[in-house]
């Protein structure tokens, strides 16, 4: 993974959500996804905030979408190793989060990517 490689996959990312376009954020993530988010937890009303399952994942998005009309991220900084990428974006509350990607491949998510949410 090189520089100009993460900050494409970050800003294309980034564009997706804030085009509230399902299709195109969905053409991140594989089959075998599985998530992790407080965000999820509070949304779906779990304790763990786990989703496993791109069709899970989906619904889980669209209900987001749904829920957030006005939801709009601003990509801050990328960080990158060989096989993964770190987005850091603030979100239209300005709440500043960030998105781990592992495993790249074809700028897709695997089982190991996941969310975390800073603690202010």
């Amino acid at each position: 993974m090189t520089r100009d490689e993460a900050w494409k996959l970050a800003n294309h990312w980034v564009a997706a959500w804030n085009a509230h376009d399902l299709d195109l954020i969905m053409t991140h993530y594989e089959d075998a996804i599985e998530l992790t988010s407080p965000v999820a937890a509070q949304l779906l009303g779990t304790s763990d905030g786990k989703l496993v399952g791109k069709a899970n994942l989906r619904a889980y998005f669209q209900r987001g979408l749904e829920a957030y009309p006005e939801l709009d991220f601003r990509l801050e900084d990328v960080l990158w190793g060989v096989n993964s990428v770190v987005l850091y974006y603030t979100n239209q509350k300005g709440d500043t989060h960030s998105r781990v990607h592992g495993a790249i491949g074809d700028w897709k998510s695997d089982a190991s990517g996941g969310e975390l949410q800073r603690l202010a």
